[in-house]
C-alpha cells in the first residue's frame, strides 16, 4: 500500500495508508469531502448519551417535589395533577426526540455503508 498524497494543516505530508485504487486516505480523498462535513458538524451536538438521563433524573426530582408539596398541604390536587401532567408531556418529548435522533444516526450509517458498498462495486469493475 502506497502513502497518502494529502497535506496536512501544518504543512507535512500525510502519513496515513492511502485507500485502494486511490492516492488519498479517506481523510484526504476528495469524494469522501461531503462525508467529512457531515461528520463534522455533528460534532458537540449529542453532548453524549447522558444528557437524557440527566433531564429524565430532574424531572423526576421535580415529580417527588410536587409530590412532597401535594401531600404537605402545599398544593391542591387540580394543581399538582396539571403539574404532573406537564412532567409527563416532557418525559414524552425526551423519549421521541431520543428516538428521532438514533433514527437520524441510522439513516446516516447506512448512506455511508450505501456509498462504501457502491465504491467496492466500482472498484471491482476496474480490477476485471
Amino acid at each position: 500500500m502506497s502513502r497518502c498524497a494529502g497535506i496536512r494543516a501544518d504543512g507535512g505530508r500525510c502519513k496515513a495508508e492511502a485507500m485502494p485504487e486511490a492516492e488519498w486516505c479517506w481523510n484526504h480523498h476528495p469524494d469522501y469531502e461531503q462525508a467529512r462535513r457531515r461528520r463534522a458538524s455533528k460534532g458537540g451536538e449529542r453532548g453524549g448519551r447522558g444528557r437524557p438521563v440527566v433531564e429524565l433524573g430532574s424531572l423526576r426530582d421535580e415529580n417527588a417535589q410536587i409530590r412532597r408539596r401535594l401531600l404537605e398541604g402545599e398544593l391542591l390536587p387540580n394543581v399538582a395533577a396539571v403539574a404532573v401532567q406537564s412532567i409527563n408531556t416532557d418525559i414524552r418529548a425526551v423519549g421521541a426526540a431520543m428516538k428521532a435522533r438514533e433514527q437520524e444516526e441510522l439513516v446516516e450509517r447506512l448512506e455511508e455503508i450505501e456509498e462504501a458498498l457502491e465504491q467496492r462495486k466500482g472498484e471491482r469493475r476496474y480490477r476485471a
